[in-house]
């Protein structure tokens, strides 16, 4: 395997590694509500 291709995969992994990291601090960030139950709205017939 040339050295090429070793620099290619290990970029790949780290920018894989950062990339994931970004996107749990961003979801960390998010606030997630429960949908109310009551405001559903259905028609029993």
């Amino acid at each position: 395997m040339s050295t090429i291709w070793i620099v290619i995969i290990i970029a790949l992994v780290l920018g894989i590694i950062a990339s994931n990291i970004m996107l749990l601090k961003h979801t960390a960030k998010m606030d997630f509500k429960a949908k109310d139950k009551n405001n559903d709205k259905t028609d029993d017939n």
